[in-house]
């Protein structure tokens, strides 16, 4: 008997997701995708690609990559990736990342995959942006997407989140496929990246070893991302501030626009960085530990990978100086890269309604960029 335990969470299969993506192509807005995508070329060129694919990861060989390195090469100064020789062709792992941006974190991580030869990976992916979308969600469960159910009472997350680790047990230490999933629930939105407890306490949820065991099977692999300039940076500095002080409540539509700012705004230098991956060792010292201190070790652990792999670039440091009011990092960047990078930040600001405070935005803006600075410090 089929089993339909996973039914709605996994990626749709080979044959319901060609289906799908033969029936996407022909969809009024892989005309508008395509002349973004591919300004020069008719309008049909997308919706043809599409319509030629015979699997999934032609799909994602054949469309994705190509559609990534051209919104790359109009976008970004270039995507380079390190590490790879921390993940092997013959076997699965957990892809564990920090989380900057709502699509391009796991497509440029698949791109990375695919330009090194590597198996590509099922992505882990909220469930808001599936659900209210007809086509967001026939696309993304035919491309490797895990639909991470959200918004559920109590005890029906807690069967959710069982669920889940079910599945991500038995794909990755089955070895059907590696996995991605992000340290924790939503983007990082001040610029500082801590893996969440819910997300340790969820793996270990469906462990039927001991400790050791249950996390050694799924070969968590650290992952940390670096953009030069984040694409939604003062969307994100408006909404950490007015949370400062209030409720905030997201409007209808505010992921779609954060999707779309992330494809076509500019990004400069992009840093992708594979890192080790947590060791025997590691998880035999936790699982020495009383049990309440376990998962704290687990998640310190991810969080160094992911600071040490950190690209920090003249942007950063910048807005560390400009915030503190010296020029601590001033020999690694020159005065017209601040003066720039000044002129950026205002013309950012002047997009966000005049009544917020622009000192307290501003403030929140250089916090963004300048947290990965404090993290690095503070980790040495």
């Amino acid at each position: 008997m089929e089993d339909t335990r996973f039914d709605q969470i996994r990626p749709f299969p080979e044959d319901k997701a060609v289906r799908t993506l033969h029936r996407l192509s022909f969809n009024p807005l892989m005309a508008v995708a395509s002349k973004f995508v591919f300004p020069d070329e008719p309008l049909f060129r997308l919706g043809r690609m599409v319509r030629r694919v015979e699997s999934v990861d032609d799909f994602q060989c054949g469309v994705m990559a190509p559609v990534i390195d051209a919104l790359l090469e109009r976008t970004s100064s270039g995507f380079v990736c390190d590490g790879m020789e921390n993940v092997r062709p013959d076997r699965t792992f957990l892809a564990i990342s920090n989380h900057r941006d709502i699509t391009l974190d796991a497509a440029l991580t698949q791109l990375a995959l695919h330009r090194h030869n590597i198996p590509l990976m099922e992505l882990c992916i909220g469930s808001n942006l599936m659900d209210d979308n007809k086509i967001a969600s026939g696309l993304l469960r035919s491309v490797k997407m895990i639909r991470v159910i959200r918004g559920l009472p109590a005890r029906e997350a807690y069967a959710a989140s069982h669920l889940l680790s079910e599945y991500i047990r038995e794909t990755v230490a089955g070895g059907r496929s590696s996995i991605w999933i992000a340290q924790k629930e939503g983007r990082a939105k001040n610029g500082i990246d801590k893996t969440a407890h819910g997300v340790i306490k969820m793996l270990d949820m469906s462990g039927m070893k001991g400790f050791y065991e249950n996390f050694a099977e799924l070969d968590i692999t650290p992952m940390s991302i670096s953009y030069e300039y984040e694409p939604c940076d003062i969307h994100k500095a408006r909404e950490v501030l007015i949370a400062s002080k209030q409720r905030y409540i997201k409007k209808k539509g505010e992921d779609t626009r954060s999707i779309l700012d992330g494809i076509r705004m500019w990004k400069g230098g992009i840093h992708l960085s594979v890192c080790r991956p947590l060791s025997d060792d590691e998880l035999k010292m936790a699982s020495a530990c009383e049990r309440a201190q376990r998962y704290q070790m687990v998640r310190d652990m991810i969080d160094r990978r992911i600071i040490e792999g950190y690209k920090l670039w003249n942007t950063n440091y910048i807005a560390y100086d400009l915030l503190g009011g010296h020029e601590k990092y001033a020999s690694l960047y020159s005065s017209s890269e601040r003066e720039a990078f000044v002129d950026y930040a205002e013309h950012r600001l002047e997009t966000v309604e005049p009544d917020i405070n622009r000192d307290d935005l501003r403030r929140q803006f250089y916090s963004l960029y300048a947290n990965p600075v404090v993290s690095k410090e503070n980790s040495r």
